[in-house]
């Protein structure tokens, strides 16, 4: 992505979250994001896309081998997950006392 044009997500690190396309799909399973890349506009999220990884021995790591970890996937497959509702959720930002908070559409709860 451009430098010109700072992206702006509605997911945040630590968040719950459903993935609603992709092999990993399953919108009754809230998952916890690890990790928001911004300029690429992907997330990591815990147990989604799981790749392995062949590594070689080295100081830390005598034995190497094949290491199981999660690779980003693109932001816009995942939603917001609402507790109230049980299900994902669209998010409208709204201000109170001068600090933007996010709002799930379907509960009208802020979420946390």
């Amino acid at each position: 992505m451009s430098n010109r044009f700072k992206p702006k997500y509605h997911i945040k690190k630590g968040d719950n979250v459903v993935v609603i396309t992709g092999n990993d799909k399953d919108l009754k399973k809230p998952r916890e994001v690890h990790a928001v890349l911004m300029d690429k506009g992907r997330v990591v999220v815990e147990g989604v896309n799981i790749v392995t990884h062949h590594t070689k021995p080295s100081a830390q790591n005598t034995k190497g081998g094949i290491v199981k970890k999660e690779a980003s996937i693109h932001i816009s497959n995942v939603m917001l997950w609402d507790a109230k509702s049980g299900s994902g959720t669209k998010v409208k930002m709204d201000r109170k006392e001068g600090k933007s908070i996010r709002i799930s559409k379907k509960s009208g709860e802020a979420i946390k």
